[in-house]
């Protein structure tokens, strides 16, 4: 029996210290003994067997608290590797990280349209491919790879159903197929949502909303601390909240939803006609290139142009009536703003406040603290590392 993608024989409960050690950074045996209601003795001997093989490191004593000190054990974060991707519209990172989420090689970010893209998917392993060839990593030293990305993901099945199409098989496991590696795939914003919980602002907390500002508008739901799903496994489409009726046509078909109104592709598109316009403002046009317009548009409004402030602010505001709308149904206790935007999170986040205000019942809205994220445009690829070992014991716990 092996760990997978590492070569290491293992068994269920070394897969589960590995992965607890991943979330908790430190642990004694007691501690793990209680959370796996498994004996200290069987606990110290699978601990034992990690140490020899290199997966787990003594950290020392716990500090005192009046009796005898615990020694505490770690993980050993270059055992293994994690193949991280976040993937947007256009592009896609992609990172190779230890188990502390540190990355072990240089970043790729790559041109990668999603839409209208028939040759999406073989340019994806291409570039995965060629990433970990580079990297000169033994790919029985990766864990697996975990991919975020927009559409509608049944992430159980290893689907999306907007982009990628793998000739109607499982996208994880063709991906894991011509990689070699053990694959995940998930929502972008769910992914993004995962990383606040377990390494950021949100940590720990059991419910929580975290908005991914990327270059559409994304939500992820924490709801008694797993990410909610919803029926068929699409909930969260904040996007696609209308918020008029005579709006901007939307790549959905409707008019006037939230993404046509105030995504950063959208901000951006109104920056390069505010330029053609003869707008005062220190951004040069980019031509429709969208994204390269969305990071000068950001950079720009934290420098101080007053443009740049001005779309953005008219985007935070309308973010802010479709977030009264979020609170009004879940009555979340905090809602995080993260992803690319969260870089501009200080400037959106007042016009978000006066639309709430506007918006929101007071006795709701005053419960809701509106916080912005430390991991920002970093999140998705936590979030994919996290994927990967979240989903680190399953297959053995199965066999």
């Amino acid at each position: 029996m092996e760990i997978k993608g590492t070569g290491v024989k293992s068994g269920w409960l070394k897969n589960m210290i590995i992965k607890r050690l991943y979330f908790d950074k430190a642990m004694s045996c007691a501690g793990l003994s209680q959370l796996f209601d498994k004996s200290i003795p069987s606990i110290a001997k699978a601990i034992n067997e990690l140490i020899k093989e290199g997966f787990v490191i003594e950290q020392g004593y716990a500090p005192s608290s009046g009796g005898r000190r615990p020694l505490m054990y770690a993980i050993n974060t270059n055992a293994m590797f994690i193949l991280a991707v976040a993937m947007d519209q256009l592009s896609a990172r992609i990172q190779l990280i230890d188990l502390n989420n540190n990355p072990v090689a240089e970043m790729a970010t790559v041109e990668l349209k999603l839409h209208n893209n028939d040759d999406a998917l073989p340019q994806l392993i291409r570039h995965l491919n060629q990433y970990v060839e580079d990297s000169g990593i033994q790919k029985k030293k990766i864990a697996g790879i975990g991919i975020g990305m927009p559409g509608f993901i049944n992430a159980v099945e290893g689907i999306n159903y907007t982009y990628l199409d793998a000739g109607g098989e499982s996208l994880s496991k063709y991906i894991a197929k011509e990689t070699g590696i053990t694959t995940y795939i998930d929502n972008d914003s769910s992914l993004i949502a995962l990383a606040e919980q377990k390494f950021g602002i949100a940590r720990s907390q059991q419910e929580v909303m975290v908005i991914n500002l990327g270059w559409g508008i994304g939500l992820g739901m924490i709801i008694d601390g797993k990410i909610f799903r919803g029926y068929n496994g699409f909930a969260g489409e904040l996007s696609h909240i209308p918020l008029s009726d005579n709006g901007a046509l939307c790549v959905c078909g409707k008019r006037g939803c939230l993404e046509a109104e105030a995504s950063m592709l959208v901000v951006a598109e109104k920056a390069e006609e505010g330029i053609k316009k003869g707008r005062v403002t220190s951004l040069k046009p980019h031509n429709g290139q969208s994204k390269l317009m969305g990071e000068d548009l950001m950079e720009a409004a934290n420098q101080g142009d007053q443009f740049a402030i001005e779309l953005l602010t008219d985007a935070g505001y309308k973010i802010g009536k479709a977030l009264a709308i979020l609170i009004h149904i879940m009555n979340p206790a905090n809602i995080v703003l993260s992803g690319r935007g969260a870089k501009v999170g200080k400037i959106l986040m007042a016009p978000i406040q006066q639309a709430l205000h506007k918006y929101c019942i007071p006795r709701l809205s005053s419960g809701t603290e509106l916080l912005i994220s430390s991991l920002g445009f970093d999140a998705e690829l936590i979030g994919a590392a996290v994927l990967v070992m979240e989903n680190f014991d399953k297959e053995e716990k199965a066999k």
